[in-house]
This record gives structure tokens, sequence and C-alpha cells, in this order.
């Protein structure tokens, strides 16, 4: 657990929570959560983990989606999609919630990209 200060929280927990943009906007998903972390990531260690968090969380969600995408010729992917869309959403909220009480999260199934 971090010693962390209320700015350093909410900025992580909007890493987080930013990425639900991409339920409106295309790639806000990607593009929420960046812009965050690029505020913040050089006067926050916390938002630096946080927010390399949650983007490699929503590339790597990007990618499944892809894959299921894809899938969906052999009629898996159609019981994919909703499973991860579903997952997604789930799983940015407990990362909100915890950043938000100063706790690391670390989202389950990412592929990390950005070190």
């Amino acid at each position: 657990m971090h010693e962390t200060n209320q700015e350093a929280r909410t900025f992580g927990m909007l890493c987080h929570l930013a990425a639900l943009a991409g339920y409106v906007i295309p790639f806000g998903n990607i593009i929420g959560p960046l812009i965050f972390w690029l505020l913040k990531r050089d006067q926050h260690p916390f938002v630096d983990q946080q927010g390399k968090e949650a983007l490699n969380f929503q590339i790597s969600v990007i990618l499944y989606l892809i894959v299921a995408g894809i899938l969906c010729i052999i009629f898996i992917g159609l019981l994919l999609l909703p499973i991860i869309g579903v997952a997604s959403l789930v799983f940015i909220i407990i990362a909100g919630v915890r950043a938000n009480s100063g706790e690391s999260y670390r989202y389950p199934l990412t592929i990390r990209f950005i070190k």
C-alpha cells in the first residue's frame, strides 16, 4: 500500500474510471486514462503506477475484443463479447474504488505493454 495524498488517490481513481468513456466515445477507454496519467505521472508515483495499469488493461481488453470479434465466425465470440464487456466494467469499478482508498490495483488477465 502506498502512502498517498488525496490528490494522488483522486487522480489514480480517475485513471481507472476515465476508461468508462470508451462506452460512449470510440477509443475513450484509452484516451481517458492516458490524459490523467500524462497529467500527473511525474508528480505522483501512485498515479504513474495506476495509469500504466489502467492503460495496459484497456489495451488488453481491445485485443480480447478483436479476438472475440473474429471468433464470432464460429459463434464462440458471441458468448465472449458480452462477458468481456461486463468483466471490463466490473474490474474498472473495482480498480477505481481501490485506487481512491490508496490501494494499488492490478487487473487480472492483463498484458503488460507499458512497464
